[in-house]
């Protein structure tokens, strides 16, 4: 049996190699830090390697595009789309082509947990539940089938993480010609345990239940400065939300809780494995002023022939500008870079074994 992977690094929890395994050998299990890892079932294995041949991380280069992306700044005309969504409402626009077209979106979602998970919606209700932002790593198991028997009756859109975009196509052995995929620049992935935890450590301080649950709401104005604020919540039986940044400091500020592959992503890179890449458009006060926008600006990549046909298909839609890539890569680290971890990461994750989020907290 081929190892599935040298060291944590290496592997970035996305399943393929579960959903392609012939023999169900494979089942992801959670480690200490709450991501997900293939478990080999030795007696059920028949060294057929397929489970290697779907790794996106053993095949990123394969996966990439071939030409740099054109880039756009990018703002929905509609103000009910910009106020609900985390920029500047792009993936609505490229999700509500799919939809007109009978087709089906794949996104994250959260469950009656509050966990993310990724999902199949043919309807726009269900969509917009996918369309703001979820700092957490969402649960793909079952999706890549899904996908495969949706792409073969009708078209889909599905978004998600490089590495997850990857995955899948590195598991359907192609780009099917109804499949459109949509990365996100990604900044990295944060621990499931841990915002389980977190969700405990508020209802505990509130004495109630989590209702519902917003990452970059539009309380503070769309913008960098902003960025690690927002996170709000709602208790079930009240209306009145609360706001708390103590998940952003872990995630954004101190970077402790990134699943180890993160600080040796092998997809940041301008070369995307996508046919569209959606991200915040940081940096355009700087560079044209004038397309600021406190309600959201989001930045498009048009990575394939199927971006340039989307881009066109969403302008009816969406207010656009090209903008030089240079400006892109000054302001969006992971178009050249992973992002590094702090010395005392390992230091966090013993308190928290050992004491618990609060305690870890307070360090």
């Amino acid at each position: 049996m081929e190892k599935l992977y040298e060291d944590k690094r290496g592997c970035c929890g996305c399943g393929a190699c579960e959903a392609a395994c012939p023999r169900g050998a494979i089942t992801m299990r959670a480690d200490e830090e709450g991501f997900l890892y293939p478990a080999v079932d030795a007696g059920k294995c028949v060294d057929c390697g397929l489970c290697g041949r779907v790794c996106p991380l053993k095949h990123a280069e394969e996966l990439k595009a071939e030409r740099e992306p054109r880039c756009f700044a990018a703002i929905h005309k509609s103000e009910e789309v910009l106020m609900r969504s985390t920029s500047g409402g792009a993936f609505t626009a490229i999700s509500d082509v799919i939809l007109a077209r009978g087709g089906a979106v794949c996104g994250v979602d959260f469950d009656e947990k509050l966990r993310a998970v990724h999902r199949v919606s043919d309807t726009a209700e269900r969509r917009d539940r996918m369309r703001v932002s979820k700092y957490v790593q969402s649960d793909m198991r079952g999706i890549f089938r899904a996908v495969r028997e949706e792409c073969e009756k009708r078209p889909v859109m599905f978004s998600g993480t490089p590495c997850q975009c990857a995955a899948l196509l590195s598991y359907l052995g192609g780009r099917p010609e109804n499949l459109f995929v949509c990365d996100l620049i990604c900044h990295s992935i944060p621990s499931p345990l841990v915002w389980e935890e977190y969700k405990k450590l508020l209802e505990a301080e509130r004495g109630g239940k989590i209702a519902q649950v917003w990452f970059r709401s539009k309380r503070h104005p769309w913008g960098r400065a902003n960025s690690n604020k927002g996170f709000a919540y709602r208790m079930e039986g009240s209306d009145e939300i609360f706001e708390d940044s103590r998940f952003y400091n872990l995630f954004i500020r101190e970077r402790v809780i990134a699943r180890p592959s993160c600080s040796a992503c092998r997809f940041t890179d301008t070369r995307r494995v996508s046919d569209m890449t959606i991200a915040d458009c940081f940096g355009i006060e700087k560079y044209a002023p004038e397309w600021n926008d406190a309600r959201g600006v989001s930045l498009l990549l048009t990575n394939t022939a199927k971006g340039e046909a989307m881009l066109e298909a969403i302008a009816p839609a969406m207010r656009l500008v090209e903008r030089p890539l240079a400006e892109n890569t000054a302001e969006q680290q992971r178009l050249s870079r992973p992002v590094e971890f702090p010395e005392n990461r390992a230091e966090f994750w013993e308190k928290f074994r050992r004491e618990g989020l609060a305690e870890a907290l307070k360090k």
